[in-house]
């Protein structure tokens, strides 16, 4: 369904469109094509790379199965979005830039489709943000390279920088909203797969003693012998019933052994 064909940009957009896109004006041949391929795919890859090291790191974990499904529902939210775009997209039908305003310096020839919101932004996002909820460095790591995805976008010439904030808000909107009820769905997936013999690696949680100790845990001495130190008091020995052993009550002044009787 189109709608809204006839959405104006204000001037402060197009200024910053101009000014962003105007920065690959002066990039030589080679730097235009790394601009192309980063836009285009190298960030994409990049951000999928980051969901595979996360369940490398993750499926070790105490929380192994939840934090398992969370690095799924990484990968799944980036698909949700680009789904979540598509009927957004139609409705606005919003031209490409080159389309309406010239002077612009279009480094992805054959772009088809409409602008409003970015897929590429959107996506970015989504993958970010849920990664963020499972691992916090990576997370963090993938929103950089979300924001860059965003600026590379109006860089190459064929986006709005209002494609990529929107992008952006349904990327995050995808990926917060969706989690709880995903990760309802694949915990107990996860948690299944890591009880098989086959999928176990999945999710096999901490290595066999690497376990944490329990909170409160009493170490006791090899052999049942207290410790130095040990803050038992042997003194209740008589309330549980147990024997004290006779302790003489001068020992510094022990009695005489008896003397044996002279031959006659």
């Amino acid at each position: 369904m189109a709608g809204l064909e006839n959405l104006d940009n204000p001037d402060v957009e197009l200024d910053v469109l101009y000014d962003i896109n105007g920065l690959a004006d002066p990039l030589p041949g080679w730097a235009e094509r790394a601009v192309t391929f980063l836009g285009e795919w190298g960030i994409p890859v990049a951000l999928v790379l980051l969901v595979a090291v996360a369940w490398l790191l993750v499926r070790r974990r105490p929380d192994a199965p939840q934090a398992v499904a969370g690095t799924a529902w990484a990968g799944i939210a980036g698909a949700a979005a680009y789904l979540a775009n598509a009927p957004i997209r139609e409705f606005v039908a919003r031209p490409r830039p080159a389309e309406r305003h010239e002077g612009l310096n279009v480094l992805v020839e054959g772009k088809e489709g409409y602008s409003f919101v970015s897929d590429h932004a959107g996506v970015a996002m989504a993958i970010a943000v849920a990664l963020f909820l499972v691992h916090r460095g990576l997370g963090a790591l993938a929103l950089g390279l979300a924001l860059i995805q965003g600026f590379a976008r109006v860089l190459v010439g064929v986006h709005y920088p209002s494609d990529v904030i929107g992008g952006f808000a349904l990327g995050t909107a995808v990926a917060l909203l969706l989690a709880p009820l995903a990760l309802a769905a694949l915990t107990p997936l996860a948690r299944a797969c890591a009880g098989t013999a086959w999928l176990g690696w999945l999710a096999p949680g901490p290595r066999s003693g690497t376990a944490p100790a329990v909170a409160g845990a009493r170490h006791e001495p090899e052999g049942g012998r207290s410790e130095p130190g040990d803050e038992r008091d042997h003194g209740d020995a008589g309330e549980r019933g147990e024997r004290r052993p006779e302790v003489p009550e001068h020992p510094e002044h022990p009695e005489p052994a008896p003397q044996g009787r002279l031959a006659t």
